[in-house]
């Protein structure tokens, strides 16, 4: 274990904190794999963010959309979603994927040919496209979330999805120069921590989502604690808070609380089961959005983005940490 931590520390010193504010949980945690795998984990990461990116993008603009907008978006979703099992199945090039209204997906054949490879060599589940592709499409069909439930099925496929993917990448076995699927289930073993994070994530974000005009707290909950989507904005815009806007923050916390202690327990069962470096890329995803979740506080505490989000040195120090305690 000396040895394999020396090397971790020697991969962790070689990270620039200050440069991943903006930089996804899942690619520091990835960054302590073998390079293979941390390149097929970016081919994917940039694969579903082209599409959460073009809906967020549209819906910043603060206006409905038309019909026939809808109906552009979902054909473009549904020609990427396409293309990836024809591509990951077949490695077919056709379908070229100029297929974004205003904004790219990189259009280059290397880059369409490597994301194809990358998924035929890594057995990516295409099921965890469909599911992230359903919600990208709720997405366009919904301004927000109703229900509480709305927003759990929702989260399974914009954040266990993602998430499926990660926990697929870590178990993967390796044998013969092939790679064969995890002995687990990833997308069971992934969702705990998907909510927890996403949770923790619509806290954190609340401020800039309401900046950006986007709302991830379901209407069902806000009203129950007196809270309407106008309050929300007056909040984000820096008046102060309500108690009612409080309590519902401490419901979701509690929620998150819930998925916290069930991530816990996937992560011991499954533990034994991944290599040392994939076990630890694991627990670090889980602390850095732990840390997140400790600055936290409905009761007394401020929630900007300044407060919620932590420093490159806060972010250092909790993956540092989680090397040091790996056992």
């Amino acid at each position: 274990m000396k040895t394999q931590r020396k090397q971790f520390l020697e991969i962790f010193y070689s990270l620039d904190f200050q440069k991943i504010k903006d930089h996804p949980n899942i690619l520091i945690a990835a960054a302590f794999w073998e390079e293979d795998r941390y390149q097929a984990a970016r081919v994917c990461y940039r694969c579903l963010r082209v599409i959460d990116d073009m809906v967020d993008d549209r819906k910043a603009e603060n206006r409905p959309f038309s019909e026939a907008e809808k109906q552009q978006f979902m054909q473009s979703i549904r020609q990427w979603l396409h293309w990836l099992s024809e591509a990951s199945t077949s490695g077919s090039k056709e379908n070229e994927l100029s297929i974004f209204p205003g904004q790219g997906f990189p259009e280059t054949s290397g880059w369409m040919e490597q994301v194809a490879s990358t998924f035929r060599e890594f057995l990516i589940p295409l099921r965890t496209m469909e599911a992230f592709a359903r919600s990208m499409m709720y997405d366009i069909d919904h301004d927000g979330f109703a229900t509480f439930g709305d927003f759990l099925g929702y989260a399974r496929g914009a954040s266990v999805a993602p998430a499926t993917v990660f926990v697929h990448l870590a178990g993967l076995t390796r044998e013969n120069q092939q790679y064969h699927l995890p002995p687990f289930d990833a997308e069971e073993a992934a969702t705990p921590c998907a909510i927890f994070s996403y949770l923790v994530h619509i806290i954190r974000d609340f401020q800039k989502d309401q900046h950006n005009y986007l709302t991830y707290f379901p209407d069902e909950m806000i009203l129950r604690y007196g809270v309407s989507r106008d309050d929300l904005r007056r909040f984000a815009f820096g008046d102060p808070v309500s108690p009612g806007f409080r309590l519902f923050i401490g419901d979701l916390y509690e929620q998150a609380g819930i998925y916290k202690e069930r991530t816990l327990e996937v992560m011991e069962r499954i533990g034994p089961l991944l290599e040392p470096r994939y076990r630890l890329s694991l627990e670090i995803i889980f602390n850095l959005y732990l840390l997140v979740y400790e600055k936290i506080d409905p009761q007394q505490g401020e929630f900007s983005s300044e407060a919620l989000n932590p420093t490159p040195e806060e972010t250092r120090e909790r993956v540092l940490r989680t090397i040091q305690t790996f056992s």
